[in-house]
């Protein structure tokens, strides 16, 4: 069985469900799972996990992702992009510095109201499941962060705008809000996702591409291993002798590693054996003076 991850490049038309369907057969293995939905027509970064590297679907879900979207002004739809059902159509008297001005002014924390054409659940509902049955719930707005917004083009009434954003930020409403804020609408006309986390688009493989190394007896050479995703944490080995503990999943001390190093309060290590098999993540615990597990990989 594979156990780590590989970087897999969306194309349009496939669903993220589409795309580990597809990867199961590639892989011959069904432990599989992929790291945050993008819709259909979206492209780009889709990380899938593999194995033991699927207790890392939830972690990856939470790094910060970056997109390249066109938003279409003076147009607003059901579902906040140009695939849904045109609900109003305006004429966009902007101009380009009033554009800029209300597209930069979204950078940092602002609340967003997720929109009903999306994956989460309302009473064990997916909310898109209550909007193609024509029913709208009241949802309510949560914070985001919008680390960097930069315009790459613009040719009104499209702008072509990239943007890092944290975990749980839809592009989608983004377009829809700054669409609201210069009084024409706006809708996202296309989506790619060009980075999650470490996972970058210029390093990403379409399931073509993967398909083609399944046929050469190749795809275990473009598996990223589990620990890579946590390189910027310091590693600790623990001695033999109290290998037992981390076999079990159990904290242990400092003085049960060969560096024997002690970490500010809730710092995250590495584990490994002393035969540099990795064992998961573990974090610094002051109260107890001990290393306690946050996630085991093995």
């Amino acid at each position: 069985m594979l156990n780590g991850i590989i970087n897999v490049y969306k194309e349009s038309g496939y669903t993220s469900h589409d795309v580990v369907a597809k990867m199961r057969g590639i892989c011959g293995q069904k432990k599989i799972g992929h790291t945050g939905t993008l819709d259909p027509e979206a492209i780009g970064v889709l990380p899938v996990c593999l194995g033991s590297g699927t207790k890392l679907c939830d972690m990856l879900a939470d790094r910060d992702k970056e997109y390249e979207a066109w938003l279409l002004l003076g147009v607003t739809t059901d579902t906040q992009d140009t695939t849904g059902q045109i609900l109003e159509k305006k004429e966009v008297n902007c101009t380009e510095d009033e554009v800029r001005e209300a597209i930069l002014s979204f950078q940092g924390e602002y609340m967003q109201v997720p929109p009903m054409y999306s994956a989460l659940k309302v009473n064990g509902k997916k909310l898109y499941e209550l909007a193609r049955a024509g029913k709208e719930v009241e949802r309510q707005a949560r914070p985001v962060t919008i680390h960097e917004i930069e315009i790459l083009e613009m040719e009104l009434p499209r702008v072509l705008i990239r943007v890092v954003c944290s975990k749980g930020t839809y592009i989608r409403t983004l377009c829809d809000d700054i669409g609201k804020k210069l009084g024409c609408g706006g809708a996202m006309q296309l989506l790619k996702r060009t980075r999650v986390g470490e996972f970058a688009i210029d390093r990403a493989l379409t399931l073509r591409d993967l398909q083609a190394l399944k046929l050469r007896g190749e795809v275990e050479g473009v598996v990223r291993s589990v620990d890579e995703c946590f390189a910027q944490y310091p590693s600790l080995h623990v001695v033999q002798e109290h290998q037992k503990l981390i076999d079990n999943g159990n904290s242990f001390y400092p003085d049960q590693t060969v560096e024997k190093k002690k970490y500010k309060e809730g710092q995250w290590v590495r584990v490994y054996n002393e035969e540099e098999r990795f064992y998961g993540i573990f974090a610094w615990e002051n109260s107890r003076h001990w290393y306690k597990p946050v996630k085991m990989f093995l």
